[in-house]
């Protein structure tokens, strides 16, 4: 499928939001494993394995490419980072390929 312009600049613009709002749920659950009753030992290595496996998660860092935008965006939704309905704005072409894929 060609990617129209518009869905590319969509894309660029939206997935600096979609990426903030999933570290933002990260910190959170970091936070979360902070205030745990582990002694502090336990508590920081944890953090650091969780950190450096998080940081390689598509809600974290992606490599923005137009030719593998919809299969970016199906991963995005796989790993929950976001859903179909924040495609609301994107062309119908978009939608249907990623359900497609979705569905598959």
């Amino acid at each position: 499928m060609e990617i129209p312009k518009s869905d590319w600049k969509l894309f660029r613009m939206c997935i600096v939001d979609w990426q903030e709002a999933y570290m933002e749920r990260l910190v959170k659950e970091y936070m979360d494993l902070l205030e745990g009753e582990e002694n502090a030992s336990d508590k920081f290595w944890k953090l650091e394995e969780r950190i450096k496996k998080d940081k390689k998660h598509p809600g974290v860092i992606l490599e923005l490419s137009k030719g593998n935008m919809i299969f970016d965006i199906v991963t995005l939704i796989n790993s929950g980072v976001i859903t179909t309905a924040d495609l609301a704005d994107f062309s119908d072409e978009l939608k249907e390929s990623v359900d497609f894929i979705l569905c598959r």
